[in-house]
């Protein structure tokens, strides 16, 4: 039998501290990150539900699932933050995170962040010479990871990236058996003391369509204007839970998981390698809660009955691929509340859309689809079909090293999508 989660409360624990910047101290892109969202709600309910591990975590990663409190993560946050400034980095360096499902992943994501550096979202499939390949096209100095995740050991992945790549420093990592050179992140915790978290987050980068040579910059801002657009269509409350099947391993993991929980002052449980007995039993626990699945499994979802408490279906969609055909729809009587598709058009956007407000298929068809939101997400569809974005919630380009990246909000990216339309719908999107 796995073992049983853990629940962590830090209700005596002293807030963690949010200190203001100078104003000349910090440079106008940094702004209040997710981390911050993750002390202001410990510090008002520190009791709240913020992260639950998979029961059978112990199975595949060697470590105990736990349930954190939002007081919980805030102390281990500041805790890790305050290890990581004690590397000689330099403000807003690139640090590195190999995603997986747990609450290591979510924990890293957010010290990095209040340590006043960038997190870089590295995919836990790369194979060593891809890894080798994006840790330096981003210009990575440090790395984040565990030690075993599902037969995985990316520790020692990382340490033979390390005898390849000279710019890499400083390597981490939970877990047991962390191999020689690379630092224990469970002694940070353990031996270490919170402090302050950053002023603001200076942002972050991703891999557009996970190709290593293609880092992507994303400023603090833009962020969260993706996590609005997205929040403003799933509707999630605060206290409710998020249960996703997604690492967090790019825009689309980030936003519909950790971020949308911190945003919204949700709790999000993450589940490991697939295993439909275990969602089964995660969907049963009566308590308020917004499934963010890959879109193929929509065809199991919709031969299946569901339970009372779920009260959304995030269906996320990698481009490209063929538009939903609407096996799931709202059903007052047996189905969920709303069903929500949405469109990662790389890492330049999100697009979500639910469909108790329209069809997906018509928006799209359209030259000109609209937009709730102009400032944070304008699109448009040229004669070939490719679609366009601008908005603040679309601001991010590609990180060339030794160049400021330009992420104007006023400023068209084009992607390399285009859609197919037959009979006045959108039927499938392609990449040109």
């Amino acid at each position: 039998m796995s073992a049983q989660p853990a629940t962590i409360s830090f209700r005596d624990a002293v807030p963690v501290a949010i200190v203001a910047p100078a104003p000349a101290a910090v440079p106008e892109a940094v702004l209040p990150g997710l981390c911050t969202l993750l002390a202001a709600t410990a510090h008002a309910d520190p009791g709240r539900i913020a992260f639950v591990d998979p029961s059978d975590k112990a199975d595949w990663s060697g470590r105990r699932p736990i349930t954190w409190t939002y007081a919980a993560a805030a102390e281990i946050v500041a805790r890790l933050a305050n290890g990581l400034r004690q590397w000689r980095l330099a403000p807003a360096s690139r640090v590195g995170l190999i995603a997986a499902a747990g609450s290591e992943t979510l924990l890293s994501y957010l010290a990095i962040e209040a340590a006043g550096h960038i997190p870089c979202l590295l995919p836990l499939a790369w194979d060593e010479d891809t890894l080798v390949a994006g840790i330096q096209a981003a210009g990575i100095q440090a790395v984040l990871t565990q030690s075993r995740v599902a037969g995985v050991l990316p520790a020692e992945r990382l340490c033979r990236a390390a005898f390849r790549y000279f710019g890499l420093r400083y390597l981490a990592a939970f877990g047991p058996d962390v191999p020689d050179g690379v630092i224990s992140l469970d002694g940070m915790v353990l031996d270490g003391r919170g402090g302050p978290f950053a002023p603001g987050s200076a942002g972050l980068v991703t891999f557009a369509a996970g190709d290593p040579a293609c880092p992507v910059y994303r400023p603090a801002d833009a962020l969260i204007a993706a996590i609005a657009v997205h929040l403003a269509t799933a509707r999630i409350a605060p206290g409710e839970r998020i249960l996703s099947l997604l690492a967090p391993a790019d825009l689309r993991g980030l936003v519909t998981g950790l971020g949308a929980a911190l945003v919204a002052g949700a709790g999000l449980e993450t589940l490991g390698p697939f295993d439909a007995v275990r969602l089964a039993e995660a969907l049963a626990r009566p308590v308020p809660t917004h499934l963010v699945v890959p879109a193929a499994l929509e065809r199991n979802l919709a031969a299946s009955r569901c339970p009372d408490g779920l009260h959304s279906i995030t269906l996320a969609h990698r481009l490209p691929s063929r538009l939903p055909a609407r096996l799931l729809a709202p059903d007052a009587g047996r189905g969920p509340r709303r069903v929500v598709d949405v469109l990662a058009f790389d890492e330049t956007a999100l697009l979500a859309a639910s469909r108790a407000d329209g069809d997906l298929t018509r928006l799209l068809a359209d030259p000109h689809p609209s937009s709730p939101f102009p400032t944070l997400m304008d699109i448009v569809r040229d004669e070939d079909g490719r679609f366009a974005f601008r908005g603040h919630a679309c601001k991010a380009s590609p990180l060339r090293r030794g160049n400021p990246p330009e992420t104007a909000a006023d400023r068209w990216n084009v992607s390399p999508f285009a859609v197919k339309i037959f009979a006045g719908r959108a039927t499938e999107i392609t990449r040109r």
